[in-house]
């Protein structure tokens, strides 16, 4: 379930986008009683996050339509959207190891 969501969101993020950034999502994680899940993605540039953010929360709504329209799960979750820190502090981790 998680993996389809994180596609869905993807899918959803890249057709839906407005903000002029890469917007790549990493993971989704749901709750075990699948009422509620949270969608993790990266943005780059960095810069480009809060923008980046405040457009996916603003797309909950949208984005929960975009599940019952193309996906068989019921009920459809709730759906939150956070930046991953884990992909950032790993990238960071790469970054100092090269160095």
């Amino acid at each position: 379930m998680e993996e389809t969501l994180a596609h869905l969101a993807m899918d959803f993020l890249a057709r839906e986008s407005n903000v002029r950034a890469l917007i790549t999502v990493t993971h989704a994680e749901v709750v075990p009683t699948f009422k509620n899940v949270t969608v993790y993605f990266s943005v780059l540039p960095v810069t480009m996050e809060k923008d980046a953010l405040k457009f996916a929360k603003r797309s909950r709504t949208d984005f929960r339509a975009y599940i019952k329209k193309h996906s068989l799960l019921h009920p459809i979750p709730v759906v939150d959207f956070e930046i991953d820190l884990g992909e950032k502090n790993r990238q960071r981790i790469d970054e100092l190891t090269r160095k």
